[in-house]
């Protein structure tokens, strides 16, 4: 391989893994969508004040939650879902660590709930339940084989009720019916909505979409904490608005998701909103949806909507497969699988599926990467070729640029000739390399994006491909008991980094550039140096799969190298001049 081109596609590959999403143009989100109607009546109670304080000092009853991959609790008081813990995910991959919580009480550090209610149309005096309604609940339990019923009474002929099924992942079935026993109809705005009265650290930049997020009519937005704060608008507060037609909404983190789902056949507004302006970052996040047109509950009678609610970890498969069987929009879109996703996701299904086969996400990085040159092999190929005729012309080549030195456009029509002459495309050598660029960015992004890819081990000390490797040079691999990367990042260069710089080097002497002057040759010797100390941070799975990417690109060189020339004929060497018969 010409070592120019092997250095210029790396510094690519570089440039693509830190700044390659900085150059896209990101989603401009309005503050209010102007061309988005407003419900009939916006519901006085929409969307979102924080509740008040309990009535009492006691402890408020709750419906204890269990089920397969999750156990937590529903608060009886305001019938909210604010208490779950997933039972197969740590914090961290620590023995003893604990387990992920996605939903926490208000009042706790980092309070994340769900809440389902009922909203008065504009000059309705119907009692509906608030933040501070005590339900009573027909089990104190609820489980896959058996839904929780919560009922309420408000005393003017109106009972409110909230039935809550679980599956066995992460999915909430919520059933809101109200039945009338007064003597006029009543109308009511069913919502939903997910509650985050805190800020977080948001940690993928612009890797990764974290904050309100919602998919409706098929159409995709992500906006951030920031903008929510900054365009809230009053009274309601509200800062970004869409009606349609079902979809889904929420408050996404790295790995988590908690969103509602309103009825897929409902015309909903969704909204954005921020409570707590002027209280810094501390004020409440709220993304949900509102009917646009009333429940209307004739005397007598009784009406139900139907919505469900997720709460757990963005499994790729998992998504999928509710959005087959509840027909839910683009939930595979909840993985920020980025302006890519057309080649991102393809890559992630194939590593996902060698994952199972193999049981090892290490191993299916590799196999993945057996695939890639397999499939590259045929312009590998012809890449050699060309890379082998070039070497071959560099006599001529440079006995060009030494007589056309001092005439650039002589040189370029000159060299040009040179290569019409002899059949060579000095950029075809470039043309795999290139290819490769978008498979390195979208194993970047899959490794960093996917749940499936935390805690994932290989073998040895790494527990975690999507985190960099822990080993550490500048501690001796641990005898040294200090942590040098608190002086300074550069100071984390593990086992796996210096494999890649070792091979990187080995490439390297397997293809010397003997044109290039003595300048360039100092700059080649310390590129493996570089990315030695860049790659020391990146995720380990990512290290692991060009080193392997080196190993075979060598190997792949010899074999090919080794069948040109055999099919080269020899050149027999030029035949001894005869000396003269020496006179006697």
């Amino acid at each position: 391989m010409d070592i120019k081109r092997f250095m210029v596609a790396t510094a690519l590959s570089a440039v693509v893994l830190v700044g390659f999403e900085y150059f896209l143009p990101q989603q401009n989100h309005k503050t209010v969508e102007q061309q988005a109607p407003a419900p009939e009546a916006p519901p006085a109670s929409t969307p979102v004040t924080a509740a008040a304080p309990s009535a009492s000092d006691q402890p408020d009853p709750r419906v204890a939650i269990d089920a397969d991959r999750v156990h937590g609790s529903l608060d009886l008081r305001g019938a909210r879902l604010d208490d779950l813990v997933l039972k197969n995910y740590h914090e961290t991959v620590q023995n003893g660590s604990p387990l992920v919580r996605v939903l926490e009480p208000r009042g706790q550090e980092q309070p994340n709930l769900v809440e389902v209610g009922w909203a008065n149309v504009s000059g309705g005096h119907v009692a509906v339940p608030d933040a501070n309604t005590l339900w009573t609940a027909d089990h104190d339990s609820l489980t896959q084989a058996r839904p929780v019923t919560l009922s309420w009474d408000n005393g003017q002929g109106q009972v409110f009720s909230i039935t809550v099924a679980i599956d066995q992942n992460y999915m909430f079935s919520v059933t809101q019916k109200v039945t009338n026993h007064g003597g006029e109809p009543v109308s009511l705005y069913p919502f939903s909505r997910v509650e985050r009265g805190y800020t977080p650290v948001e940690t993928g930049g612009y890797l990764v979409h974290e904050g309100p997020i919602s998919v409706i009519d098929h159409r995709l937005d992500e906006s951030s904490y920031k903008s929510l704060r900054k365009g809230a608008v009053p009274p309601g507060n509200i800062a970004w608005t869409k009606a349609g037609q079902g979809g889904w909404a929420g408050i996404t983190d790295k790995y988590w998701l908690a969103a509602v789902i309103p009825q897929q056949d409902s015309d909903v507004a969704g909204t954005y909103a921020y409570q707590g302006a002027g209280n810094g970052d501390k004020g409440t996040y709220d993304v949900g949806f509102t009917a646009r047109a009333p429940l209307v509950v004739a005397a007598g009678g009784e009406a139900s909507t139907a919505s469900h609610v997720f709460a757990g970890a963005k499994e790729v498969p998992l998504l999928e497969k509710y959005e087959s069987s509840l027909h839910i929009p683009d939930f595979w879109k909840a993985v920020d699988f980025g302006w890519f996703a057309f080649l991102t996701r393809p890559i992630f299904t194939v590593l996902d599926w060698l994952n199972t086969m193999l049981g090892n996400f290490g191993l299916a990085l590799m196999a993945f990467t057996l695939l890639v040159k397999a499939l590259f092999f045929p312009l590998a190929t012809k890449q050699f070729h060309s890379m082998g005729k070039m070497r071959q012309l560099q006599p001529k080549i440079k006995a060009l640029r030494e007589r056309y030195k001092d005439d650039q456009m002589a040189l370029n029509q000159q060299m040009i000739g040179l290569y019409k002459q002899e059949g060579v495309n000095p950029a075809s050598g470039c043309l795999p390399m290139l290819l490769q660029i978008p498979v390195f960015w979208c194993l970047y992004k899959d490794l960093y994006v996917t749940i499936e890819m935390r805690h994932a081990p290989f073998f040895g000390w790494i527990h975690d491909l999507s985190a960099f490797d822990p080993t550490n040079l500048f501690t001796l691999f641990g005898l040294i008991p200090w942590n040098p990367s608190v002086i300074s990042p550069m100071l984390q260069l593990g086992l796996w980094p210096i494999a890649f710089g070792l091979t990187m080097f080995a490439q390297m002497r397997l293809n010397p550039t003997p044109t290039a002057d003595p300048a360039q040759q100092k700059m080649f010797q310390f590129m493996p140096i570089i990315f030695t100390f860049f790659m020391a941070r990146q995720p380990s799975g990512l290290v692991i799969y060009y080193c392997w990417n080196n190993l075979l690109t060598m190997a792949q060189q010899t074999l090919i190298q080794r069948r040109m020339n055999k099919s080269t004929p020899a050149v027999p060497p030029p035949a001894k001049p005869r000396l003269p018969a020496r006179k006697k």
